[in-house]
């Protein structure tokens, strides 16, 4: 029998019981007071042990979960730990935060149901998330009078749906109401001769012995200097870590030996994972938050790009060429979905083609990062190959990521030296190289302003080039449409020659519509801060409507252009941006010269 405590999660969809399972469980082993159970008494005098999990006012004003909530219990034989999962599908976020932390899916189905859509999308992300055994508990037995035959055609079809998953599965029949089969065996279902759900419970296996079995992985969250040395503290993520061993560090690959292993009481002779530790070195070296020491022989991977399963928990859409901060384990860096290959269809397990994912979605996709960092793959270490993605702007959690192995590209593609640098050419032409981007609604002057100031400019003896987005979507760009996510990489692929040519050293002018500010952003992020520089050409839409030479507002407002920016999809103004030109107030040259003066008193000008 199983000895460690058991993290299991109750999963499933809306009403299938999960609430009322748990609680009933806990009820039944003897582990609510008096005074908590007699404060869950519902409408029929009787206790409604749903509640007992449903902590939110709305989760009990509406009768469902949304968080997750944990609760501690025990039976004689072994200690639990159990999550109760939402079952909605909007809050399949917390679902998935659930299970990427614990041991066993506990499935919940209505008997009268059978699997639902939301049972196979909760099954395959705790599959996905490394949950390898699962239990199937067919909940309200009693409405369908304890039918074998029903609860025959479940298991059957649950059986298809575990070998799909390559996951382990057991089965029981239960009425949460009333206790039948939680925790002692209900007197209805005589045909039923296999264990209780407790007794499946009990003997499930945990995987604290699979983690400390695995290559050692320390991630470093912070130094401490104990008596002035430097010491490296962090949770051990995976293996066992011994006085003595040899370790490299990831990444870089220093290699050095562990001297001391101080633990809260004192020195430790080892450490195996889930302890949090402070290690001291043979050797000194650089090395910080983010680092991860690692079993010498047998180290984690360090790359900047990589392929992963990403599970979307944002309603705003994740789309190839969006900048997001991704964090594994102690490491945050800057990174980009530079393609989604596939989307997993949550019924039938097949990948799907796919330029987005949406709220709930699975996909496969590649993904580009500022910097290496080191990873395993998830399926060998759950702590070293989990990620989150966080939006930049609102700093949201917005996906979970599952490493599926790194790019052979990120080691064999390598930046070149170049002889000749960008200072360098910068010197040669005697000026300093910037990007001015100009953005606002179609109609707004981005095109006649560049154009004006590209000339005066280019009168005054600076070498400059101008990139505007009517040009540039009948040669670059133009198997691009007008979609968001074409927008993403109209932007993407600009910004990228945008930075080329400063680092010729030139002057380079950008006439785009550009209306989200998160892509603004990602073009700004390929600079130095002082060499970009956002104009906005601020008019009302009033304004721009009335200039409209190519009558574009009038066909968006028949419907003609769907995604037209101001009609039919938004502009998301510039909230601090360098430079911020009123055109409907100035005339060209008036706004050409308020931003030379301002280039000027930034110093790009000379």
């Amino acid at each position: 029998m199983a000895e460690g405590p058991l993290r299991l999660m109750l999963c499933g969809s809306v009403d299938d019981g999960k609430s009322t399972l748990i609680g009933r469980l806990i009820h039944d082993l003897g582990g609510i007071p008096e005074d908590v159970l007699s404060g869950l008494v519902g409408k029929n005098g009787e206790a409604d042990l749903s509640r007992l999990t449903d902590g939110l006012d709305a989760e009990r004003e509406q009768g469902i979960t949304i968080d997750v909530a944990w609760r501690y219990f025990s039976s004689p034989a072994r200690t639990f730990i159990a999550a109760d999962a939402p079952g909605h599908e909007q809050y399949t976020r917390n679902m998935a935060t659930a299970a990427s932390s614990v041991d066993t899916a506990v499935l919940l189905v209505d008997a009268r149901k059978g699997l639902t859509d939301q049972t196979h999308r909760h099954a395959r992300i705790a599959a996905l998330l490394g949950v390898e055994s699962f239990v199937l508990v067919v909940n309200k037995m009693d409405l369908v009078d304890w039918s074998q035959g029903v609860f025959t055609k479940i298991v059957t079809a649950f059986e298809v749906l575990s070998e799909d998953l390559n996951v382990i599965g057991q089965a029981v029949p239960v009425t949460a109401l009333s206790g039948a089969n939680v925790v002692a065996r209900g007197e209805t279902a005589a045909w039923w001769t296999g264990p209780t759900l407790l007794q499946i419970l009990e003997s499930s296996p945990d995987s604290l012995m699979a983690a400390s079995s695995t290559p050692m992985r320390l991630p470093i969250q912070m130094i401490l200097r104990p008596d002035g040395a430097r010491a490296y503290a962090g949770r051990l993520a995976a293996g066992m870590l011994v006085a003595g061993d040899p370790i490299r560090v990831e990444p870089g690959g220093q290699i050095t030996t562990v001297r001391t292993i101080l633990g809260p009481d004192g020195d430790l002779e080892q450490a195996v994972a889930g302890q949090s530790v402070a290690v001291l070195l043979a050797e000194d070296l650089d090395v910080g938050r983010g680092d991860v020491l690692c079993d010498a022989n047998y180290p984690a991977e360090s790359a900047d790009q990589l392929e992963a399963d990403i599970i979307w928990m944002s309603d705003q859409p994740l789309l190839p060429g969006r900048p997001y901060i991704l964090k594994l384990a102690t490491q945050s860096v800057r990174a980009q979905v530079t393609a989604i290959k596939s989307r997993r269809d949550i019924r039938s397990g097949a990948d799907l083609a796919a330029d987005r994912l949406g709220l709930n979605d699975v996909g496969r996709c590649k993904v580009a990062l500022a910097l290496p960092i080191a990873m395993d793959a998830y399926v060998d270490c759950r702590e070293m190959g989990g990620f989150i993605l966080i939006d930049r702007e609102t700093q949201d959690t917005v996906g979970a990521g599952l490493v599926r192995h790194t790019l052979r590209r990120s080691a064999t593609v390598q930046a070149s030296p170049l002889a000749v640098s960008r200072q360098d050419r910068a010197r040669a032409l005697g000026q300093k190289p910037t990007c001015l981007w100009f953005t606002g609604l179609s109609g707004a002057g981005k095109s006649t302003l560049a154009n004006r100031l590209d000339v005066i400019l280019n009168r005054n003896g600076f070498h400059t080039v101008l990139l505007d987005g009517d040009n540039l979507r009948r040669g670059l760009n133009q198997d691009l449409g007008f979609t968001e996510a074409d927008r993403v990489e109209n932007i993407r692929r600009v910004a990228e020659v945008s930075r080329l040519m400063t680092d010729a050293g030139l002057i380079v002018l950008v006439a785009l519509i550009s209306p989200f500010r998160v892509d603004r952003e990602t073009a700004r992020s390929l600079f130095e801060p002082e060499e970009f520089n956002e104009i906005f050409v601020d008019v009302p839409l009033e304004v721009a409507e009335s200039r409209d030479p190519k009558s574009l507002y009038k066909k968006a407002r028949r419907g003609e252009l769907p995604n037209f920016t101001g009609i039919g999809s938004p502009y998301e103004p510039p909230i601090n941006p360098e430079i911020h030109v009123h055109t409907d107030t100035v005339l060209p040259d008036q706004a050409c010269q308020q931003i030379i003066d301002e280039l000027r008193c930034q110093g790009r000008l000379g």
